[in-house]
C-alpha cells in the first residue's frame, strides 16, 4: 500500500525505490498492484488469475500524483497478467505490459509475469571465501560474453539459452576455462538488440 511517504517522494522525484511499491507484490490470498498512470479513466489487472476479463480487478485512483493500486485476490506465481488501461483522453485503449514488472515473457509476447524472489541462498561456502579471491593480491582472468549468443540451441530455431541452461553450461566451462570473472552482457533479442549497448554484470567464479 502506497504511503504519505511514498506520495512525497514520488512527487518530489526523489523515491529511489518505486519497485517495492508499485509492480506487482505477491502477499498472501493473492497479489498488491500499483502502476502510474495520470491520464487514464480506468485501469484493470486481467490475467490468467480472472480469465482476461478486464471488468473483474480495476484498480483505484488515488487520487494523488497519477497513482493507481488495488489488491487482486487469487493471482498466483507465474501467472501472466497485463494492465487494461482506459484513457481519459480520446477514448482511448491499451493492453500494457507492468512498467515495473520484475518477470517479462519472451518478446514478441507482451505480457508480464507474477514473480516472487524469494529464494534458499546455498552458498555460504562461497560467501566464506570470496574475500580472499577478490583482494587485490588475488589472480584475475575476465572471460567476456554476450548471453544472448554464447550458444544457441540450433534444434529450436536457434534461440537463446535461458537463465537456468546458462547457469548449467557456461560457468561449468568458464571455470575449467580457469577464469575467475565472468563479465557478462544481458541477453537481447530482436528489435532489443539492435542500437543498444548491452549492461554488463561481474560475477566472480
Amino acid at each position: 500500500m502506497l504511503t504519505d511517504s511514498d506520495f512525497y517522494f514520488f512527487q518530489e522525484g526523489t523515491h529511489t525505490r518505486l519497485p517495492n511499491v508499485l509492480g506487482a507484490h505477491l502477499m498472501e490470498g493473492g497479489a498488491q498492484f500499483g502502476v502510474w498512470a495520470p491520464n487514464a479513466k480506468s485501469i484493470a489487472v486481467v490475467g490468467d488469475f480472472n480469465g482476461w476479463n478486464k471488468d473483474a480487478n480495476r484498480l483505484a485512483s488515488t487520487g494523488r500524483a497519477g497513482l493507481w493500486e488495488g489488491f487482486v485476490p487469487h493471482a498466483y506465481h507465474g501467472a501472466k497478467y497485463q494492465f487494461y488501461v482506459e484513457s481519459a483522453k480520446n477514448d482511448y485503449k491499451a493492453w500494457k505490459a507492468d512498467p515495473l514488472g520484475i518477470f517479462q515473457d519472451t518478446p514478441p509476447a507482451t505480457t508480464s509475469i507474477l514473480w516472487s524472489l524469494e529464494y534458499d541462498w546455498q552458498d555460504s561456502d562461497w560467501m566464506a571465501s570470496r574475500r580472499g579471491a577478490n583482494s587485490l593480491e588475488a589472480p584475475m582472468s575476465i572471460y567476456e560474453v554476450h548471453l544472448g549468443s554464447w550458444k544457441r540451441v540450433a534444434k529450436e530455431g536457434g534461440r537463446s539459452l535461458t537463465y537456468a541452461e546458462l547457469a548449467d553450461q557456461l560457468v561449468p566451462y568458464v571455470k575449467e576455462m580457469g577464469f575467475t570473472q565472468r563479465l557478462a552482457g544481458r541477453r537481447l533479442d530482436g528489435d532489443q538488440a539492435r542500437g543498444e549497448q548491452s549492461r554488463s554484470a561481474n560475477l566472480h567464479l
